[in-house]
């Protein structure tokens, strides 16, 4: 389901406080620029860096053995507010800000190492930011929280460990503490409530465990908290106070349990609201209709039970509502019909809910995210009033039947839909799908047909995963032409004949081939192997003749294959994965041999 980015929002709220306390960043362009500037000048005016500073700093540099990034390459010569990488002084020449900031998305780019504790020699020090460096490990120095200036901490997307220090609470200027995405273990210490100041508060994706501290009372200056991905447990801690400010609280992807307290339901400046895939038990209460900025709200994959209030009609300004999985029973409130008038996105999939039919609230708006899979859905798909926004489209696990003609018809932003396990009857070789379609998943239902219109050239440009397992398709498999940006083809469990052919070597990008259980023959084409991104392989159950591919030496990145059940014959090939998988995954063939199945049996030469 589309949400706004919390990192994007967390992003945001640190280069303000940056603005705030005058330090700057890289994303503030030209008044970063200028700011720099005249602290370079006013530094050089003051005879350069302080040198406790640049010995604190070259101390931090000798505790990295590697760094990729290339920041550290330029801390050279005397003047470290002069041209190193990533390094604020104030006028008087004390370092003010020290931010290192790498990708997490680029592996390629990290800083091996550990922390010095001279970084807290670094007396002026407002900002320390070193994040996206993975391989940074160890603990956090306590000689930082002797840091009377600091204002942000930011250590994200490190390898960082230990117990969260409870020092941390020893920071009286903290506004900003982000350790998100490392390995800290232990409790939330309590002198976190100690942090009056601070208006970002971001564990996420640790390994936290056990209840969350009740501190948060302290904390009025709270704007963004978010606990995420750890394996916090107990209730949901109460909010007790006005907290003007706090616009964004995830706490999912725990081990929370209890009932959603009503002080939470009493911030009124809430804007996202994210407790999902939790253990939470009991109702939405009705109190929910009083957070009138909530935008998104977030309670998937609890145990919530009871029907939707109507008071979340009052929502006004809700463009994202997700409540799947859970255990949410009929009837929807008639009150939706006429209410949350911004709705976008909207998932009540796999729930206790029996529909029977899309109700018209959703049916009838410009919604760009629709899921309703598992809702006991029945008769004809239903045709959008306003299909031009919709972009995804999750029907899946109801039982519609008919065809799929008018539903796709009129939807120009489709890029996926999920129509799997429904009883749907039609000939798949007629269908028409939408330009810049990426996902089709259409298993477990009554398709027949052939493949060419789901595979001719004009879709495998855009469709990057296709799913049409267990239905009565026919036919042989199509051509593939270059260009083909398909990640994912599953096509097992049908009637397919004809051979696998060599164009297959032209799906560069494909990660995932299934073709089990049809009818397919003749050999597997050499190319196959030449797919170096294949993760996942299922040739089983056809008549596939001949040997295994020597060129399968090349796919590294497969932690998946099946052979089993066909005819064929030779020597498995002996390289990881393929001689580590186990012998079921070559059984019942006519005589492959090689680990992990018996080796093979030298025929004698003539003559000896």
């Amino acid at each position: 389901m589309r949400t706004v980015p919390r990192r994007v929002a967390a992003v945001l709220f640190l280069m303000q406080a940056a603005a705030a306390a005058s330090v700057g960043g890289r994303g503030s362009g030209e008044l970063w620029r200028r700011r720099r500037r005249r602290r370079r000048a006013g530094a050089a005016a003051a005879g350069g860096c302080a040198e406790a500073d640049r010995i604190a700093l070259l101390s931090f540099k000798a505790k990295i053995s590697k760094d990729t990034s290339g920041n550290l390459d330029s801390w050279t010569g005397t003047n470290c507010c002069e041209d190193w990488e990533g390094v604020q002084c104030g006028p008087s020449g004390r370092v003010t800000g020290l931010m290192l900031q790498g990708s997490v998305e680029d592996g390629g780019v990290y800083m091996t190492g550990t922390l010095s504790p001279s970084l807290g020699d670094l007396r002026f020090l407002e900002v320390l930011a070193i994040s996206g460096m993975k391989h940074i490990t160890g603990t956090i120095p306590d000689s930082l929280f002797k840091l009377p200036r600091l204002a942000q901490l930011v250590l994200e997307y490190n390898s960082l460990q230990g117990v969260l220090p409870p020092g941390l609470g020893q920071l009286p200027s903290l506004q900003a503490l982000s350790l998100t995405g490392n390995r800290f273990r232990g409790q939330i210490p309590p002198s976190l409530g100690n942090l009056r100041n601070v208006g970002q508060l971001n564990l996420a994706k640790n390994f936290l465990a056990g209840p969350i501290p009740p501190i948060f009372g302290n904390l009025q200056r709270l704007q963004f908290l978010d606990l995420s991905s750890n394996s916090l447990s107990g209730p949901v801690p109460e909010f007790s106070g006005p907290f003007p400010n706090l616009t964004n609280l995830d706490l999912s992807n725990n081990q929370l349990s209890g009932q959603i307290p009503i002080s939470l339901l009493s911030l009124r400046s809430i804007s996202a609201l994210s407790l999902s895939h939790n253990l939470l038990t009991g109702e939405i209460p009705d109190q929910i209709g009083n957070l009138k900025s909530l935008a998104q709200l977030q309670l998937a994959g609890n145990r919530i039970s009871g029907p939707i209030p109507a008071s979340l009609s009052k929502l006004t300004n809700l463009w994202s509502l997700n409540l799947s999985r859970n255990e949410l029973s009929n009837p929807l409130p008639s009150s939706l019909s006429q209410g949350i008038p911004s709705l976008s996105s909207v998932d009540l999939s796999y729930n206790n809910l029996a529909l029977g039919s899309i109700p018209g609230w959703i049916v009838n708006r410009p919604l760009y995210d629709v899921r309703l899979a598992g809702c006991k859905l029945g008769g004809n798909l239903p045709v959008f009033a306003k299909p031009d926004s919709l972009s995804y489209v999750d029907l899946s696990d109801n039982s519609f039947t008919g065809g799929i003609s008018s539903f796709l018809a009129n939807m120009p932003s489709l890029s996926d839909v999920k129509l799997g396990s429904n009883r749907l009857s039609f000939d798949l070789s007629g269908i028409k799908l939408p330009d810049g379609l990426h996902s089709l998943d259409l298993h477990s239902n009554r398709l027949t047909g052939s493949l060419s219109a789901i595979l001719s050239n004009k879709t495998s440009g855009s469709l990057e995963a296709i799913d049409v397992t267990n239905n009565q398709l026919s036919g042989a498999i199509p051509e593939f032409g270059e260009g083909s940006s398909l990640k994912v083809l599953n096509i097992g469990s049908n009637r397919i004949t004809g051979q696998i052919p060599a164009s297959i070597a032209n799906l560069v990008g494909l990660q995932r081939l299934d073709i089990s259980r049809n009818r397919i023959s003749g050999t597997i084409p050499p190319g196959l192997g030449q797919l170096g991104n294949l993760q996942w392989l299922d040739l089983s159950i056809n008549a596939l003749t001949g040997r295994i591919p020597s060129s399968f030496v090349g796919l590294r990145l497969v932690h998946h294959a099946n052979f089993r059940a066909n005819r064929l014959c030779g020597q498995i090939p002996q390289v990881r994965p393929f001689n580590i998988f186990p012998p079921v995954a070559y059984a019942h063939n006519l005589c492959l041999c090689g680990k992990p199945l018996p080796p093979c049996r030298r025929i004698s030469e003539p003559g000896r």
